[in-house]
Parts: structure tokens; sequence; C-alpha cells
């Protein structure tokens, strides 16, 4: 293949570009203003001033105070810190206490990014509950189901705000309605919604909040974890005492710098950007179903961030066209980044009732800040001539398409 190609980019939710302000705001981070955030002298208090900046830009774009906002590592750490921290060692069962307490519950759906999902799998060995809430087609959870989960010894309810895989947005503040009305603390993975939709921690009720740089025009291996002020939340490092000793460790100064100023661009430019995305993102959704026959949106009827759309496509397997579509020139998904590689069919695709062969034949195309309209065009040219080709080679297609 000519690495001089033009490429087109259909994969935003597996990670963003760094923005050039955003790399002109870290730079100095780098080199001359390199100081340790936590020295006193001259230099580390202008280190502690950035950052105090980037924790103002970060809790404007979600509507928090400054000092509930933790930096991360990322999405993961967030959600991890989350989930553990507030679930403790001390909700824990002992196996030899002749009082010990109920097990802790956790409720979560099934949906979720395999942040949460592992780390409730974890929780489970350790002799905590977890209920799983199903999906309806569109990938909602259902509010009632939820109600009914609800125990006396339920701690946290963790449920994303947006799919990374389909887009689709769940009901948070009904969701939080309900956490608020029965003590129960209430957490959410908002890495695909921060900076594409509005969010407001306290509209929503939400107790803690995930965001991760490098999915928001920042760079990787940077992310917030929103705090609720008042929320039992032990923390799961031990050193210094960096971020009133919720997260301690030197702060990444540069990439903390990075994701104040994309937080700060996102929240200017948010409205504009989803109207503009989403007329694009309805234009490749709306073209692929009238040029690929037997096409359908996977959850296309919930409300839905404004750049994610995930169609199967019957008949393909999704790596085999995933792989000739880079052929020519155009990156998508699968489905998570994370699970890239995977052989078994997408847990959210079959969650929402897809067969395997369905989910295995499903693609995610999720645009950015920087997709134009000749990109879209491009992508209409080349996914229905690669399902076209795939599907001649195909020996079940054609009896799949006589029986429709």
């Amino acid at each position: 293949m000519d690495s001089h190609m033009n490429r087109v980019y259909l994969d935003f939710n597996a990670t963003t570009p760094v923005e050039p302000e955003v790399l002109d705001a870290m730079l100095p981070y780098f080199s001359g203003e390199f100081a340790n955030a936590a020295s006193i002298h001259t230099p580390g208090q202008r280190a502690r001033a950035a950052v105090e900046t980037a924790r103002e830009q970060v809790a404007a774009l979600v509507g928090a105070r400054p000092q509930e906002i933790v930096f991360t590592s990322g999405g993961t750490e967030s959600d991890n810190h989350a989930i553990f921290g507030v679930v403790g060692q001390e909700f824990l069962p002992v196996s030899s206490s002749r009082n010990a307490i109920p097990s802790p519950h956790v409720i979560t759906s099934a949906i979720e990014h395999e942040a949460v999902l592992n780390a409730c799998q974890a929780l489970e060995k350790q002799g905590a509950h977890v209920t799983y809430l199903a999906t309806d087609a569109n990938g909602q959870i259902d509010l009632a189901d939820l109600r009914r989960a609800i125990r006396p010894e339920t701690v946290l309810i963790t449920i994303m705000h947006a799919n990374n895989e389909l887009g689709a947005v769940q009901p948070l503040e009904e969701i939080g309605r309900i956490a608020k009305e029965t003590d129960v603390y209430f957490h959410t993975d908002a890495v695909q919604s921060a900076g594409k939709i509005p969010i407001d921690v306290n509209k929503l009720q939400v107790d803690l909040l995930s965001v991760s740089g490098h999915k928001l025009y920042a760079p990787k291996g940077i992310g917030a974890l929103y705090v609720r002020g008042g929320t039992r939340l032990r923390q799961l490092l031990y050193g210094g005492h960096h971020q009133r000793g919720f997260r301690p460790g030197t702060e990444n100064v540069a990439g903390i710098v990075g994701l104040g100023k994309a937080a700060e661009i996102a929240r200017k430019t948010l409205a504009e950007d989803a109207t503009r995305i989403s007329a694009l993102r309805d234009k490749l959704q709306q073209g692929l179903l009238q040029r690929v026959p037997h096409s359908r949106v996977n959850a296309g009827a919930a409300p839905r961030t404004p750049n994610t759309t995930n169609l199967v496509f019957p008949g393909v397997e999704g790596e085999a066209l995933l792989i000739a579509l880079d052929l020519k020139g155009l990156a998508c998904s699968t489905g998570a980044a994370c699970s890239s590689g995977a052989v078994e069919p997408s847990h959210v695709l079959t969650a929402i009732g897809l067969p395997p062969e369905e989910a295995r034949a499903s693609l995610r195309f999720s645009l950015g800040r920087h997709t134009t309209a000749t990109d879209i065009d491009f992508a209409l040219n080349v996914v229905p001539a690669a399902v076209a080709r795939l599907r001649d080679l195909s020996p079940t297609y054609g009896k799949m398409a006589e029986a429709r």
C-alpha cells in the first residue's frame, strides 16, 4: 500500500489527534517550565498554577467545582478508582468474622466498557455482588429494572453516559434521581460523551464521573475523575499528599495542561461541532443504508452522540471488511479499540440482541472535529464496493439474500 495515500479517519471514538492549540499549551512544560508542581520555589509554583488552571477548565466542562477534579492517567484509572474507591475493602466480607456485614452490591449494565465490567468482575471475586442490567435493542437500560435491582446493601450504581460502540446515551438524569432517592453512590463513565454532548454533574446528580484526554483532542495517558464533595472515596495508591491525598504521585503537568486546554476548547465549540458533525454522520448513515442492501443501523432509535453510527452489513465478516477498507485508505472499527484482535463478537452488540454472525458483521464509524464532507463522500464510495466484493466471495450471503 502506498504510504502517501490519502487516508480518511473515521475512528475518533478510538482516539483523537492532539489539537495544535493543545500541543502549543503543553510544550513549555516539557522544557522551560519543567518544575515539579509540588515544589515550593517559584518555578514549582508556576507549574502548580498551570495545574490549577487546568483543574478549573476541566471542572467548567462538566459543571463541577475545581476542587472536585482529580487528575488520573486516563479513563480506565478513573473508572477503577471510582469503583474500588467506593466499594472499599472495609465493605468486603471477612469469612472468618462471625458478624460479617452483608456483601456490598453494585449495579452496572451489560454494555459497559471493559474498564468497568472487568473491575466489577474483580469485585465479585473479592466477595461483592454485582447486577448486570440488560438493555433493549437500542442499548437503553430499563429504569424499572434499575429500581428493582436496588437492595439495602447496594453501595454503587455505575452506568456509562454514552456507549463507545453505539453512541447510545443513557437516561442519566433519571438514573441520578433514583440513586439520590435511594442514597446510593452514582458513577458514570463519560469518556465518550465529554466534549460531545453537554454535561452538568449537578443536573445529572452523579457523584463520580470519568473523563479521558485522548477522546477529547488531548494526549493519551491523562484523564480526570470528578468526585462530588463529601463522597467517601478511599485512595488506591499510596505515596505523597498530591491532589488532596486522592491520587499521590508527581503530576503529569504537561498532560494536565493539555487536558485543560482541550476541555476549554470543547466547551466553546461543543454546540457548533455537534451540529456540523451530526449532519455529516446522518449523511454517511443514510448513504450507506441506501447503497448497501440489507444494511441496518444498530441502536438507531436511541438518543446518540452526534458523531457515532454503527451499522450491520449481513453476509460479511467485519474484520475482513475492516482490512479491505484500510487497504483503500479508510480507518474505522469493528467495535472497541481496546478489544481489537478479539475473535469473540462484541459484548455490546450481543447484549442488544444481535446474533453473533450479525455482531461480527457490524462496523462503527465515528466522526470528529476534522471530518469533512469529502471524507464522507470517500466513505460512501469505498464501503459499498468493499461490502459487495466480500459478499460475492461469501458462500452464505447468496442463500441469505434469497431467503429475504
